[in-house]
């Protein structure tokens, strides 16, 4: 196929969690079919996927939320680059892709990708400017979309695309490899339960330490495994100082960030989320894709992935005391809870998958 459009990427965001890294994968997918470039922040935690990569990227400092100078110089490359669509994630990054898009001769159109909810109405003049300028948005959820539908009114909103996050086949580890995991992690015959995703408060890992002292009370084996990097130091010292005044330092574990996800969550007999509003839950499906069960709040972007009670559980929103219930369930019934691993699978190959997602992409780019 001939690359006869030129994508521009752009994510200026600090941070590296699941909005980041779609950002990168998106810019390795597209390159098959376009040519694309990619512009991160040069304090971006994503530097190292793309310099060990064959990426076209390039780096510019963003300073704050409007930067006179930042958007000249984006504007420079997307005239050089001769630019037919800017790609952006970040919400924050809105106005700098408008004006930059603006400054420019090429006048590309701007597609966002949108994973943050939206939860009020952007019918002031700042607002309404800039989603005139906007040509799609491409929304994570059917939720989101409605959010969208309500929130920006009819007269200057953009066209809006459903198109989940998908995870490639996920590589299966030997049970070897898994059990080698289990000792070097002590979880020795304990029910393990995995906590996946970045630690601060919105994400609820204070509900399993909550859950955990249920269980542990009721005499149940049961370890907690917390992986993530911090985003909030005070929330991280207030998580350990629960662990510790509940005297379960022995039960529950903080692993920070860890190179190898799938094979931890392969060895986890459950992984649980429990954002107290979750605009997607890639975590979710990755834990599906890796044949774990899940557990999740019933909120947000999890109704759209899990049919409760087939293909994971869903428990009720911000309650520790239900959460408990939950592992519960599944640390009593080893065979239920291989069966809703094995459907959370199946429900990912035909849905979720990343490649037939990705064709969605392409086919909306080409258009």
């Amino acid at each position: 196929m001939q690359k006869n459009k030129n994508i521009l990427e752009v994510c200026f965001s600090p941070d590296l969690g699941g909005l980041e890294l779609y950002m990168q994968s998106c810019a390795k997918d597209l390159s098959t079919d376009f040519n694309v470039l990619s512009v991160i922040n040069k304090n971006s935690k994503l530097k190292n996927y793309f310099e060990n990569s064959d990426y076209n990227f390039v780096e510019l400092k963003r300073r704050g939320s409007f930067s006179i100078r930042l958007i000249w110089k984006l504007s420079k490359i997307i005239d050089e680059h001769k630019t037919d669509i800017i790609h952006f994630h970040w919400t924050k990054d809105l106005p700098i892709i408008v004006f930059a898009k603006l400054l420019s001769k090429q006048k590309p159109k701007i597609i966002q990708t949108r994973h943050m909810i939206m939860t009020r109405f952007k019918n002031d003049f700042y607002h309404k400017f800039l989603y005139k300028n906007v040509d799609t948005i491409i929304c994570v959820t059917k939720e989101l979309e409605n959010q969208i539908q309500k929130f920006i009114s009819s007269d200057i909103r953009p066209k809006t695309e459903v198109l989940y996050l998908g995870v490639k086949d996920a590589y299966y580890f030997s049970k070897q490899e898994i059990q080698k995991q289990k000792e070097e992690l002590r979880v020795e015959n304990s029910f393990m339960v995995g906590f996946v995703g970045r630690i601060n408060e919105p994400k609820g890992q204070y509900l399993l330490i909550e859950a955990m002292k249920e269980l542990i009370k009721q005499g149940l084996d049961i370890k907690a495994y917390f992986v993530g990097s911090a985003m909030d130091e005070s929330y991280l010292y207030l998580l350990k100082q629960k662990v510790k005044d509940y005297e379960l330092e022995d039960k529950i574990f903080f692993l920070g960030f860890i190179k190898e996800p799938n094979k931890f969550m392969q060895t986890c007999d459950v992984i649980v989320a429990a954002s107290k509003n979750e605009t997607f839950g890639l975590v979710v499906i990755e834990a599906m894709n890796n044949k774990t069960a899940v557990i999740a709040s019933k909120n947000g972007g999890f109704l759209e992935i899990i049919d409760d009670e087939k293909n994971g559980l869903l428990f009720e929103n911000q309650n520790s005391k239900d959460l408990a219930s939950k592992i519960e369930v599944l640390y009593k019934n080893n065979d239920y809870k291989n069966l809703i691993a094995l459907n959370g699978k199946q429900k990912v190959n035909e849905i979720f998958n990343h490649d037939k997602q990705f064709e969605k992409l392409k086919s909306l780019f080409l258009n």
